[in-house]
Parts: structure tokens; sequence; C-alpha cells
């Protein structure tokens, strides 16, 4: 597969923020789902980590980076957030509000600067993946990195592992 520069690695290659990028076959304009991703790619699916958007009770709109594998709880989200309660927005939400596609969206570039929470989950790995704003590419790079980028911060919140 040729190497394509996305939005996302144009932004880290101004700030020379070191990456690797990834890249994994796809049908055009499918998203392929993380566990599939980190498979294809070798990984373990504890560094591959998925972008969710979300609108709070007020309004605003958040953005999570979790594993893969995990599921958004959100009850903690909302609490970390300051928000009474917390939901996905819809899909078709996803490209007007942040530029990009489902399955390529990343917390990289957005068109707004969302307030953004990795998953603490994140500091237990040197690097982690996490899409390049376009399926089929990902970007692999430190945690800490990405948190000040991005002017985000960890917190834990997934769902406990029942």
């Amino acid at each position: 597969m040729a190497e394509e520069k996305t939005n996302v690695m144009r932004v880290l290659d101004q700030k020379k923020i070191p990456y690797t990028t990834h890249s994994y076959p796809h049908n055009e304009g499918e998203a392929v789902d993380g566990a599939t991703v980190a498979s294809i790619l070798g990984r373990d699916p504890g560094e591959v980590y998925k972008t969710l958007v979300t609108r709070g009770a007020s309004k605003a709109n958040y953005v999570f980076v979790v594993p893969v594998l995990s599921e958004l709880d959100l009850k903690k989200a909302a609490k970390t957030v300051g928000e009474k309660s917390i939901e996905m927005i819809h899909v078709k939400e996803l490209t007007p509000l942040t530029g990009y596609v489902r399955g390529g969206c990343s917390p990289i570039g957005m068109k707004k600067r969302l307030k953004t929470v990795i998953d603490a989950s994140a500091q237990d790995h040197a690097a982690i993946l996490v899409s390049a704003g376009k399926i089929g590419y990902q970007v692999e790079l430190s945690p800490d990195a990405l948190v000040g980028l991005i002017g985000g911060r960890y917190a834990d919140v997934v769902k406990a592992d029942e």
C-alpha cells in the first residue's frame, strides 16, 4: 500500500512529534473494527485505541480515546468531564463535527478542538496506535505526546471487566 500522508500525519510532522505509520487493507469506505486492525497489524489490542465522540447533557461534545476491546463507561465518562450524563453522538453527526468518517476518526486534527480524555490504561504503554484520520491508516506515538498535542488528560473511563 502506497504511503499516503493524512492530515494527522501532517500535524504530527509540523509539531515534530515522532510517530510510526501503519496501514492495513480494507474495502473502500468500510470501517474495520479495532480488534481486526490489531490482529492484521500483529499488535496487542491493548495498544490500539479507538476515538469516540460523545455529547453531554449540556450539549457540549467530548472525545474519549479508549482501547479497542474496551467499552466506554458512560457514567465514569460523564463524571470525568463534569456532566450529568453523556451519550454517543449519532454517526451522521461525526463528519460535520470532526471532519472524520466512522472508522477513521482521530483525536488529532479535528475541525474543532474538543475536550479529550484518554483512558488511563494508555500510560501503561510506551506507544499506542490511534487512527491516522483515514480508514486503513494508524499512527503509533507516545501517549504523553498525544496528550500534550491535543490538550487532553488521562482518566479511567472504561467499563471494568465483568
